[in-house]
Formats: C-alpha cells, sequence, structure tokens
C-alpha cells in the first residue's frame, strides 16, 4: 500500500526524439502512488497555472524534477515553474513554509559520459555542482535535497542496451520513495542516486 505521494515534474521539449526519458517517464506513469505531470504537454504556451501546481504540490510529499539536461540546466519550462510557482509566503520567507520537509531530486539525463563531469573532464564540473542553484532553491523552500537519479552518455544508451536497466532502477527508486523505504541520510552521503539503490532504499524495496 503506498504510504507516500510522489509528484513527478517531467519536462522534455523534443519528446519525440527521447530515447532515456520517455521510457522513463512511461515507467514513472505506471507506479502506483506517482503523480506525473509532463509540463510542455499540459502547458504548451506557458501559461502555467499557479493554483493547481500549488495545490499538486500541497498534495504530495516527495517533489521530482524529471528533464533532459539542457546547457547544464533545466529545459526552459522548469525555470518558469519555479519563478511562478514558489511564491514568498508560500515557498519561501514569512510563513512561507508549505514545501518544508518534503523531499525533492532530479532525475536527469545528460549526453556526455560519468567521466565529462568532474574537475578534469571537458565538462570541468560534477553533476552535483552543475545543479547547486536547484540544491539551493530546495534548501530556501525548506526541501530536503537528495542527489540526483543522473543517466549519463544518454546518447548511446540505446545502441549500448542501457535503457532497460535505467527504467528498471527508476521503477525501484519510486516504489521505494513512494513506500517510504529510502534511508533519507543514507541517500544524501551519496553523490549521485544512480548505480546505488541498494545502499539506501531499506528491506531490499
Amino acid at each position: 500500500m503506498a504510504t507516500k505521494r510522489v509528484l513527478v515534474l517531467y519536462a522534455h521539449p523534443s519528446q519525440h526524439r527521447s530515447e532515456v526519458n520517455f521510457p522513463l517517464r512511461q515507467a514513472a506513469q505506471e507506479v502506483e502512488g506517482v503523480t506525473l505531470v509532463d509540463l510542455y504537454y499540459e502547458y504548451p504556451n506557458f501559461d502555467i497555472c499557479i493554483d493547481r501546481e500549488q495545490k499538486r504540490l500541497l498534495s504530495h510529499d516527495v517533489v521530482i524534477f524529471q528533464f533532459p539536461l539542457y546547457w547544464y540546466s533545466t529545459p526552459s519550462i522548469l525555470k518558469e515553474w519555479q519563478d511562478l510557482i514558489l511564491e514568498y509566503g508560500f515557498a519561501y520567507g514569512q510563513e512561507g513554509t508549505q514545501l518544508h520537509g518534503k523531499p525533492f531530486l532530479c532525475a536527469l539525463s545528460a549526453g556526455g559520459k560519468a567521466e565529462a563531469y568532474r574537475a578534469d573532464g571537458y565538462n570541468h564540473f560534477t553533476i552535483g555542482e552543475l545543479l547547486q542553484p536547484l540544491e539551493q532553491m530546495a534548501n530556501l523552500t525548506g526541501m530536503v535535497y537528495l542527489p540526483p537519479f543522473a543517466i549519463f552518455g544518454s546518447r548511446t544508451a540505446v545502441e549500448d542496451k542501457r535503457v532497460a536497466g535505467h527504467v528498471e532502477q527508476y521503477r525501484q527508486l519510486l516504489h521505494a520513495l513512494v513506500d517510504d523505504k529510502v534511508d533519507i541520510k543514507a541517500a544524501q552521503a551519496l553523490p549521485i542516486l544512480t548505480d546505488n539503490l541498494r545502499n539506501f532504499i531499506k528491506d531490499g524495496a
């Protein structure tokens, strides 16, 4: 039985070309207790409904941004969503405590290989460093920031036959979040959640 409600805010501006994020999206839709919101589908003109999105946040226990990494950040609609939805007095500031205590994480795909995301790699920064604006967003709003579920080398995931494995790991993570079987402190100690599920999921969920 589901004990936590998980909100996945999915953003992919060219979904028809997606080889990794779309299968992950489909997997998320199938997990009981997960609400998947396709932001580009729901708001094709970026006319985001603040009241609807804030109510969604209030009615869920865990928040996930799922997206392909675009120019070291999120697709633009996720930034628009943050700008509009995380209002003073709701998400931060005086009496802005509505999101306190809710775990938050990013589930993302990156075209480059894992070794490209380190100080001596061609991207020069780790994926955790590149996501620091989102980490600080979580900090300011009182959410509990978790390391990303990050899939590297997404451009070759299909030919390398890795997609099914990534989907299964994502499904396990979502089930663990719904079933409240994630050891938050153990997860926070990791650089990424991907390939480390056994280190923070309790009772073999």
